[in-house]
């Protein structure tokens, strides 16, 4: 099924209204996803992008309903990730000896998933394809947004930037076009795809969209790889982008802890109820997280000023959702967080030690030595745990 983007320009890519776990079982979709490719018709035709690899057969039975195959004259590559690129062999198959348009090391890319040698040109900033009508491609390298090969693409006339995953987001939608969608969950879905996929890459999110900035392209579409087209003001998610790239926080502070048998769950209470008497007007969440969705956990810590990290110490070590949890965390390298530990134990004791550790890794600024409370927590525990928010929310500032 296509759409019209604008004048001869399609898109022609595919709905996953059932898609829940995304990048193996790393990221969840909670409004599914779609997979976004385009198909342009002027003088010359060009295809940006294919599908995920389960819809190849799908999306090239329906681009050949809409189209004679073998006057496609362009693929685009713009990312070699299998959910863009996996209609590709299908594809070409069909048309072996079109040229597939890519950067140096979306070749190496496509050959080490595929393992093809298709008819390859590779590309970098700058070059362009002549599409007739006036109109022409420019390729914009994207190096790490969020993979080597990454790239976008502009077409000239029509002023549309293929932005490849950059501006995206996980959500399927019948409307498509970023002024038709509900904004709450929109942008609930452009912050949650920025905090766990493109945070370790913010200064480079800075630099690139500076870049291109400075080509003083007039932009009316912004054509991403997953989710709404963005049509009405582009320019809005590009700034929210660069407010998200520079060390971003709200006034939030967000309490992340497992528990065994409550104690430590008591102590986050406790804490929360210390920090809101302290400042009142602090917005602050606790998740356990052995029973949350990792990735809204994620979204929450990229939204705060400083996160709490709970677990009680188990074999002399931390229960593993919150192992895992800060191991993730560690790889997203947030900016500009505090962060502080608490837990219970029975014995030894360790686990408050090993979380801070585990935040200072990760990059936080460590607000004192955190919490410890030993079995379960009695009235004077809870009592210094409220102390303890009162002195987090002096500090978090």
């Amino acid at each position: 099924m296509k759409l019209n983007v604008k004048n001869n320009l399609d898109w022609v890519g595919v709905r996953d209204w059932e898609l829940r776990r995304f990048h193996g079982n790393e990221y969840s979709t909670h409004r599914g996803s779609t997979y976004n490719s385009y198909l342009i018709r002027e003088q010359k035709t060009a295809l940006i992008d294919t599908v995920w690899q389960p819809f190849a057969k799908e999306f090239v039975e329906n681009l050949a309903r809409e189209i004679d195959l073998n006057k496609i004259d362009y693929v685009i590559a713009n990312h070699a990730e299998i959910d863009h690129s996996g209609g590709l062999p299908e594809l070409m198959r069909r048309i072996p000896d079109k040229p597939v348009y890519c950067t140096a090391n979306g070749v190496k890319s496509l050959r080490g998933h595929y393992h093809r040698d298709w008819n390859f040109v590779p590309v970098k900033t700058g070059d362009r394809i002549d599409l007739g009508n006036g109109k022409s491609l420019v390729f914009v390298e994207l190096k790490m947004l969020h993979w080597p090969d990454s790239m976008g693409c502009y077409l000239t006339g029509d002023n549309v930037l293929f932005s490849n995953d950059a501006f995206g987001q996980h959500y399927a939608s019948e409307q498509m076009f970023n002024d038709l969608v509900d904004q709450t969950e929109l942008f609930e879905e452009c912050i949650k795809y920025y905090a766990n996929i493109l945070t370790p890459f913010s200064k480079l999110v800075t630099q690139k969209i500076k870049e291109i900035l400075a080509m003083k392209l007039p932009i009316d579409i912004i054509a991403t790889s997953h989710g709404v087209i963005w049509r009405d003001n582009p320019t809005r998610i590009v700034e929210k982008y660069l407010e998200w790239a520079d060390a971003y926080r709200e006034n939030r502070i967000t309490l992340i802890y497992d528990t065994m048998w409550n104690g430590t769950r008591r102590l986050a209470e406790a804490i929360a109820r210390g920090i809101h008497r302290a400042d009142p007007e602090v917005e602050i969440k606790l998740y356990n997280s052995a029973k949350t969705d990792k990735n809204d956990m994620i979204t929450s810590v990229f939204r705060s000023k400083a996160v709490l990290a709970g677990s009680p110490t188990i074999n002399r070590g931390i229960l593993t959702s919150m192992a895992g949890l800060l191991e993730e965390i560690k790889g997203l390298r947030f900016l500009g967080k505090k962060g502080a530990a608490f837990g219970c134990y029975g014995w030894s004791g360790e686990s408050v030690r090993l979380l801070t550790g585990l935040l200072e890794e990760s990059g936080f600024e460590i607000l004192g030595e955190g919490l410890r409370a030993a079995w379960n927590p009695d009235k004077e525990a809870i009592k210094k745990a409220r102390a303890f928010g009162r002195q987090i929310a002096e500090q978090a500032t």
